[in-house]
């Protein structure tokens, strides 16, 4: 009881303080400049500032000028990060039960904060966009890849050993660029934990399934990671990744995957003898319908990309709002198409099979609670970084550029495009660096081949960072955690990838880029 108490009296303190914070800010830009542009960065042009927040034209796009946002409004998405980082670790109990409501929290606070400052058309813009154009796109593919995979499960003798630890890392990988970094993770993490349930030491395993299986793995192709995805949409031809990302990929994959097969021997031999496990039976699968709906899930996405996929052309649109696409004809195909095959493979799958296999709703549940708040206070942040050398964020849009020469500096654009998609969504990060460098698809893929290059793989292998740099991390942790794998805290997991990701990352800096 004290603990709720003590987690109200800091809410309704963050709340004026907030409230102060902005308002003074408020006081100094009576009227902050509103941009309409369409969903392309770049392509957009001031409206009378005389309108203010308050007096956009009903049918026009009011978009943020991130040129003129404050710093200060990162605060509610710092909020729901350090939240996701302390709580479980300072009040775990309430977290475990509340932490809908904690996000929630951060999000209404955002939103309400945002409308006093901006109008509240401004904010019912955002609303809109946020959920109908990403969100609601974002956790149907998860969904169904969630439902699907977790209808597919392995059967027989299978011991975790340093070996088959290995072997599963490597297909994880290989599949990673083929069927998604999710459909991978989903599909492999179940196994993973089965068949190290007897050993004690098993955290560096799903660690280092996140690096490999859910981020790294995803790099040759655009049904990778999203991402590369948005580069294929911009032009970027399909086999452009798979060409310049190899080398890079299986040289830090292979530093990878030799670095946990010594770790993972090393602590193997301290658990001792393994159990018996009697009589051994010949692996295989129950569910095995659920595996020919996975190339259809792939299939939904590519659709998106080639059937009606401007947001440009309005005779692609099929949902809009102030003037503005908030889903293409493709894309609503796909949220169509992937619920339906996860309404199939619900109804395909046994439920026997399903209990068998430990699943449960949660992990989506708790991603979606938790990323419907990070997407809507990811708004600021991602303005200002769009503003390019005219937001807040300046310093970090200068380190790609010499500031002697002019000339672009190919390893800040890998780690200044890794860090912030460590922590924002990488997907506009990609874009925002794709533009700095000129978004040329046709120069960029040949005489600039080393800029997209650090691009590419900064967006994909950096989001191995931190729990939140790509959506499959916080399910495989969520996953784990349910089948009573006590996962590293946020920080904790920063930690093993500062000290394992960080020096390999150097590398491929000095050695690609």
């Amino acid at each position: 009881m004290k603990q709720k108490v003590s987690i109200l009296l800091i809410c309704s303190l963050i709340i004026p303080m907030s409230a102060m914070l902005f308002g003074t800010e408020q006081h100094t830009s009576q009227n902050p400049t509103v941009v309409a542009q369409s969903p392309e960065a770049g392509s957009s042009h001031q409206t009378d500032p005389s309108e203010g927040a308050h007096g956009e034209g009903e049918h026009e796009a009011p978009h943020l000028d991130g040129s003129s946002v404050n710093l200060l409004w990162i605060i509610p998405f710092l909020g729901i990060l350090l939240s996701i980082a302390i709580l479980p670790l300072a009040v775990p109990q309430i977290w475990h039960h509340h932490y809908g409501k904690i996000s929630a929290f951060w999000g209404v606070l955002f939103l309400g904060l945002f409308a006093a400052f901006y109008g509240i058309n401004m904010a019912g813009f955002y609303l809109t966009e946020v959920y109908l154009s990403e969100f609601i796109p974002f956790i149907v593919l998860l969904l169904s890849l969630f439902t699907v995979a977790g209808g597919v499960r392995l059967t027989g003798s299978l011991r975790g050993s340093p070996m088959v630890n290995t072997t599963i890392l490597i297909i994880g990988t290989i599949l990673a660029s083929w069927m998604g970094t999710t459909g991978a993770a989903m599909l492999l993490i179940r196994p993973l934990i089965r068949a190290n349930a007897w050993r004690k030491k098993k955290i560096h395993v799903i660690v280092f399934f996140i690096f490999l299986v859910a981020n790294i793995g995803g790099s040759l192709t655009p049904l990778g990671d999203p991402p590369l995805f948005l580069g294929f949409l911009k032009g970027v031809s399909f086999f452009w990744t798979t060409k310049h990302m190899f080398i890079p990929m299986v040289f830090t994959a292979s530093i990878l995957l030799v670095l946990f097969f010594f770790i993972d021997s090393w602590l193997y031999k301290k658990e001792g003898t393994p159990p018996d496990e009697g009589t051994k039976t010949p692996l295989g699968l129950e569910g095995k319908s659920n595996l020919l709906l996975l190339p259809l899930i792939v299939g939904a996405v590519i659709l998106s990309g080639i059937w009606h996929p401007d947001v440009n052309n309005p005779a692609d649109w099929a949902i809009s709002a102030w003037g503005t696409c908030m889903m293409t004809k493709g894309v609503l195909a796909q949220v169509i198409l992937l619920l339906l095959i996860a309404w199939i493979s619900w109804k395909i799958t046994p439920l026997a099979v399903r209990e068998r296999n430990g699943f449960t709703w949660e992990p989506i549940l708790e991603v979606a609670k938790l990323f419907a708040t990070i997407f809507i206070t990811m708004v600021p942040p991602i303005a200002i970084l769009r503003a390019g050398t005219d937001g807040a964020l300046k310093f970090v849009i200068d380190l790609v550029k010499n500031p002697q020469t002019g000339e672009f500096v190919n390893s800040m654009f890998f780690w200044a495009t890794g860090s912030l998609s460590s922590f924002l969504d990488n997907a506009p990060t990609y874009v925002v660096f794709f533009n700095t460098a000129g978004g040329d698809a046709a120069q960029l893929m040949t005489t600039m081949s080393s800029t997209l290059l650090a691009v590419s793989a900064g967006a994909v292998f950096m989001g191995a960072n931190t729990y939140i740099g790509n959506a499959p991390n916080f399910m495989v942790k969520s996953i784990a955690e349910e089948n009573k794998i006590k996962m590293p805290s946020f920080f904790g997991y920063m930690a093993w990838s500062v000290g394992i990701l960080i020096p390999i990352f150097i590398l491929d800096s000095i050695i690609f880029f």
